[in-house]
């Protein structure tokens, strides 16, 4: 008997459901927008923070460069804006001497919408001037680590073309 009520009220419910009146005024100030599907751009793909100021936090985003801040992230400020390339996969910063910061370019998250890089980047002023260091042909860029015993050596790890075999791998 249980049985047959329990199929009885999952047969009624959509009846029920759609006999209930609505108050279309409810829906007067709302206007028709696009919640997706969009681009895939914004996401951040690595994040390091200087040891010493745990205040200065640097963040590399798929498409959007490189991004610094002083406050604990409550607010930001670009600082790769005027280089050829945006897509960042990877940021380390040499403790020993935070003003010195290396960026991998290409983000490191193959996916359906992925944006290769160009190469490996450095600053010695804190972000004010950058200088490519070379990898250009390695494409995506996932990690760099910086020896903390000898910070003149420094290991990356290159994915290289995501979609395709290369010998930069």
């Amino acid at each position: 008997m249980m049985k047959l009520f329990k199929i009885l009220i999952i047969l009624l419910f959509p009846v029920m459901a759609i006999s209930q009146e609505i108050d279309s005024t409810l829906f007067d100030g709302m206007s028709m927008r696009s919640i997706g599907p969009a681009g895939m751009s914004g996401r951040v793909t690595t994040i390091d923070v200087d040891l010493s100021n745990p205040e200065r936090i640097f963040v590399g985003t798929a498409s959007g460069g490189v991004w610094k801040s002083e406050s604990g992230g409550v607010t930001w400020e670009p600082i790769f804006d005027d280089q050829p390339i945006q897509n960042i996969g990877a940021i380390a910063i040499n403790q020993q001497n935070p003003s010195e910061i290396w960026v991998g370019t290409g983000e490191g998250n193959p996916r359906n919408s992925h944006s290769s890089g160009a190469g490996i980047y450095r600053t010695i002023d804190g972000g004010n001037t950058w200088k490519l260091m070379g990898l250009t042909k390695t494409k995506n860029i996932h990690r760099i680590i910086i020896n903390k015993h000898n910070p003149k050596e420094v290991y990356v790890c290159a994915l290289g073309s995501i979609w395709g075999a290369n010998k930069e791998r």
